[in-house]
């Protein structure tokens, strides 16, 4: 059986993370999702559980990170092409995220990132394997 990752992320308002993530290209499973979690789909085997404040703090002892101040996590996500990470953080960008730190052109990868509604950090990049293989 494949491993499967399930990154669980809080956030402050359901409904506007999955406005967000739907413009992004991403779907959401409704087996796994309630009026407390988003089971959002990244690919086959990856998953990011939305959850809300409540509902994320029930799974740990420890205070929620503010992360529009503190980085807790850096969600790295490899696309296919240069072009798709563009389109990927204009249209976060357009639907309310924000710039993280400059675009990483190092040739052989390149990569971008954005902080979403809630402040978490998405880095979109490309690497071009046969390159590096």
């Amino acid at each position: 059986m494949s491993t499967k990752l399930f990154i669980n992320l809080p956030v402050a308002n359901l409904e506007r993370s999955k406005a967000f993530f739907e413009k992004l290209g991403f779907s959401f499973n409704p087996d796994f999702s309630d009026d407390t979690a988003l089971c959002m789909v990244i690919s086959e085997h990856n998953f990011a559980m939305l959850l809300s404040h409540e509902k994320f703090q029930s799974f740990t002892p420890r205070k929620i990170a503010d992360a529009h101040t503190s980085s807790e996590a850096l969600v790295a996500l490899s696309l296919d092409s240069r072009e798709e990470v563009d389109q990927m953080v204009e249209t976060a960008f357009a639907q309310g995220g924000s710039v993280v730190r400059d675009t990483q052109d190092l040739g052989f990868m390149y990569g971008r990132a954005f902080a979403d509604p809630d402040g978490h950090i998405w880095e979109p990049f490309w690497f071009d394997m046969p390159a590096n293989s």
